[in-house]
């Protein structure tokens, strides 16, 4: 994580500086109109004419908080062949001061890196200052660096190659979360069988790397907990329903549920939440192998509920209905479960909005505003009962997909998943799309973003941690 410095003063020889709309300083304005910069919001301007050399970051009318936050990533963004800059918060409000230095965090912290040689085009950018003589910043910027912690460990998780994260190695990397005071049990593929997990293990009994279920703990204050569900797919080839090859190694991130939970769970411990929270993984390899399972297999769940097998590449539904029967034994307060479901998710909404299915529509509401404040927005999909009845079976008690073309696959999924809930309070975020970034942009560097961790830090600090 790059290095942030709360400080009365600066030698970094490029200085941040906030401007709001049509309200350039002074000494700034005739070189900005030449550029044509008026503080508008996702613009900077850079001038170097000066020294220390500034950029100016436009914030809007700066009455919104995301908009500093999308200042500090548009100047970091700007600024990433500098090794050390500053920002300085002469009047602004804590607030606004942490999330300029949040979005620049976020924005210059580059995907992970494996690489042997050196790479002379990397960011050089791993020191920012946060100039201010308000002492309140400390206590403020230290809970904001927790859930930036999580959000990259996160993005890590999703990054790594399938031959070094599988089932078995991925608690390995889960070593910074027991040192914040969760604990983690691990439920191989033997105990999976003796509770009767049937359809985790189908989807993982045709790799090397056997299926597994993670629970991680953290008591909070006590009292029953909140609990998130994860889809950890370290790869997923389609199984027997193979995959084209055109793009396919994009399936290392298919677990990107999965990291978001553990990104979600970690972020509560790191800023000591109150609120008691589970995060549940549901981690196998879907690899074509002599012990595949098929399409036309049946499988018992560990709900007792029986599944036709339709498309094996429909596993990641598979996967999270033993998990979400797993939670719901439990009674937690709500059940919300991160997932790279469907390709009809990112047809229906594209690569900047997630979808979700709710039972409840308090909870729902709960989360969109939760996502209009962490920037991660999410939209509400409907399950209706043409969804369900899509999933009647011949054979078992429901199919987990349908085949047609064309076919509301999103939410049939959705449909399929609410069969293992009961009446729990539930939500099912589908992160299709919004998972990952071909490309660097002003807001975010390329790669795995993390996608669900603020968001859901953000929901439980809202609405179930106490006031």
């Amino acid at each position: 994580m790059i290095a942030v410095t709360i400080t009365a003063s600066s030698t970094a020889p490029i200085v941040v500086r906030l401007v709001r709309e049509n309200a350039v300083p002074a000494e700034y304005k005739a070189a900005c109109a030449a550029d044509g910069f008026s503080g508008a919001c996702g613009t900077a301007v850079l001038l170097l004419g000066v020294t220390p050399g500034v950029l100016l970051a436009g914030v809007g009318d700066g009455a919104d908080d995301l908009a500093y936050e999308w200042a500090g990533a548009v100047s970091a963004a700007r600024l990433l062949g500098f090794a050390a800059i500053a920002i300085d918060a002469a009047g602004l409000s804590v607030a606004q001061a942490v999330a300029v230095a949040t979005g620049a965090v976020l924005r210059a912290t580059p995907q992970l890196q494996l690489r042997a040689l050196v790479d002379e085009g990397a960011p050089k950018l791993t020191a920012i200052d946060i100039v201010t003589a308000d002492a309140v910043l400390g206590p403020a910027w230290w809970v904001a660096a927790g859930t930036i912690r999580a959000v990259l460990l996160a993005r890590d998780l999703v990054t790594e190659p399938a031959n070094t994260l599988n089932p078995q190695t991925y608690v390995d990397r889960l070593a910074p979360l027991r040192d914040a005071g969760i604990t983690i049990e691990v439920i191989d593929a033997a105990r999976l069988l003796a509770m009767g997990a049937g359809a985790l293990l189908a989807v993982g009994q045709g790799a090397a790397s056997p299926p597994a279920l993670v629970v991680l703990r953290w008591p909070g204050a006590g009292g029953v907990p909140v609990t998130f569900v994860g889809k950890g797919i370290t790869f997923d080839t389609g199984g027997i329903c193979i995959k084209p090859a055109d793009k396919m190694w994009e399936m290392r991130a298919d677990m990107a549920g999965s990291a978001a939970a553990v990104g979600a769970i970690y972020a509560l411990a790191l800023r000591r939440a109150p609120t008691a929270a589970r995060a549940i993984l549901a981690l196998a390899e879907n690899a074509v192998g002599a012990g595949s399972y098929r399409p036309s297999d049946v499988l018992k769940t560990l709900s007792g509920k029986t599944v036709e097998v339709v498309d094996t590449d429909a596993e990641g539904r598979l996967v999270l209905a033993d998990a979400l029967s797993f939670a719901a034994r439990e009674n937690p307060r709500a059940i919300i479960d991160l997932a790279t479901l469907t390709g009809s998710m990112v047809t229906a909404l594209g690569h900047v909005t997630a979808g979700f299915f709710s039972n409840d529509d308090g909870l729902a509401d709960k989360l969109v505003n939760a996502g209009s404040l962490s920037g991660e927005s999410v939209w509400r999909m409907p399950i209706d009962d043409s969804h369900r009845r899509a999933l009647d079976s011949e054979i078992a008690d429901l199919r987990h997909c349908v085949t047609e073309r064309l076919a509301p696959d999103a939410c049939q999924a959705a449909a399929f998943l609410r069969e293992f809930v009961g009446a729990t309070p539930w939500l099912h975020i589908d992160i299709a799309g919004v998972d990952s970034w071909d490309e660097a942009d002003d807001l975010h560097p390329q790669g795995a973003r993390g996608f669900g961790v603020r968001l859901l830090d953000r929901f439980i600090a809202d609405h179930f941690d106490p006031a």
